[in-house]
Formats: structure tokens, C-alpha cells, sequence
């Protein structure tokens, strides 16, 4: 697991902290004892993906998919092959009806971090079966902290917000070249709640052409 380039440069000074310190080592022994997802090697590629110079919109989802082969790294993706978890579903249905684009055959995003769309989890690892089971282990400290590096960042970025859990990240962004895109969640549970209909993606793509930024490819490539 490692962070390269500006984004480890920017968020060098959490490494050393007390906190870091514990969630490394009980990462670590997590993945020694049970099973852990994803893997270690995809853990970061939330950075990986996406490098911080290059980052146009963050969406920020909660913890990784618990179910074996789901959980990739990036928020919301499944590796191809995988069958599409609901939420993902209902953010393709909401795509389709925004852009009237035919729904992805798959639920890989990698083509969206590509273009620098940051796909954050708030916690970036879980054990199997286990929703939330590393909740509180000290993810949340650090992925706050890249959000306030985004945050800091004087340029025209995107947020976009999903559920109560990413909207309270809301109250770091203050800079006005930013734009903050926000609703209930995707899942089933909350779709309905203002989700459906809410046009995530023109809003954010027409932000973007606003500020002479090219646009966010959202339909994959056939």
C-alpha cells in the first residue's frame, strides 16, 4: 500500500501522526488474520487513478463493497465481470435519464478516474461480510484530511455529495470556485429520497464547461 507523487507530498504530514501509526498497524493485522478487501495492492487507487493534479470532481461514497471480487479501490466500481451492485445501478439509471445515455454493460469507473473524477471512500478498507467493520479505525482521519487538500485547492473543482455520510463533508469546502453537487443517497434504501432526479452529471459537466474545463466523458467508451 503506498501514495505517490502530490498527493503523498500533500498528505506527508498525516504518515506521521499518532493515528496514522495505529490505522497501519491494525490494517496490517487485519489483513493478516482475516479476510480483508480489497486488496492490498488496489487499497490506494483512489490516489492511484487519479492524481491530485489532475482531480476535476471528487464523489465520495462510504466503505468498500464487502462481498468477494467486488471492491476495487474506487468508490461505487466493480471490476468487469462483476455483477452491478444496486446502488451503482440506480447511479446509471440516474445517468440515463440525465443524458439519455444507454446504462454501462458493466461497473467498472476506472475511464471516470482516468479523466479525474476522484472516487473516494470515506473508509478504504472492510472484512468480508462485514458492512462498516472498520468504521472508527482511524480511515476517516485520513480521507478527511485529502478532501481538505481538494478543498484548499484554488481552482474550479466539483463535489459531489451522496447520502448523509458525504454531506457532511460539505463544511470543508468553503471556496467559492467550488461547486458542490449533493442528494440522498444511491442505494435502494434512498434513491427515491431525491437521488432520482437530482442530474448529477450535466450539473457537473456544465459547471466544468462554465469554467473552461473539459467535461466529464460519463458514458464509457463502447
Amino acid at each position: 500500500m503506498a501514495i505517490s507523487g502530490a498527493w503523498e507530498e500533500a498528505l506527508r504530514g498525516e504518515f506521521a501522526k499518532p493515528y496514522y501509526a495505529k490505522l497501519y498497524e491494525t490494517v496490517k493485522n487485519e489483513y493478516r488474520t482475516c479476510t480483508v478487501y480489497p486488496p492490498k495492492k488496489d487499497v490506494f487507487n483512489a490516489f492511484s487513478y487519479t492524481p491530485l493534479e489532475e482531480v476535476k470532481v471528487l464523489i465520495v461514497g462510504q466503505d468498500p463493497y464487502h462481498e468477494p471480487g467486488q471492491a476495487n479501490g474506487l468508490c461505487f466500481s466493480v471490476h468487469p465481470g462483476v455483477p452491478i451492485p444496486p446502488s451503482l445501478k440506480n447511479i446509471y439509471a440516474e445517468m440515463q435519464a440525465d443524458l439519455g445515455c444507454p446504462p454501462p454493460r458493466d461497473g467498472d469507473l476506472t475511464h471516470w478516474a482516468r479523466q479525474g473524477v476522484m472516487l473516494l471512500n470515506t473508509v478504504l478498507t472492510v472484512r468480508a461480510h462485514q458492512a462498516n467493520s472498520h468504521k472508527g479505525i482511524g480511515w476517516e482521519e485520513f480521507t478527511d484530511a485529502a478532501i481538505r487538500v481538494l478543498a484548499a485547492e484554488d481552482r474550479p473543482l466539483v463535489f459531489i455529495l451522496w447520502g448523509g455520510q458525504a454531506r457532511r463533508k460539505k463544511s470543508m469546502i468553503t471556496n467559492p470556485k467550488h461547486l458542490v453537487i449533493e442528494s440522498a443517497h444511491p442505494s435502494p434504501l434512498s434513491a427515491y429520497n431525491g437521488f432520482f432526479g437530482s442530474r448529477p452529471f450535466s450539473r457537473c459537466n456544465n459547471y466544468l464547461i462554465s469554467q473552461g474545463i473539459s467535461p466529464v466523458e460519463w458514458q464509457k467508451p463502447a
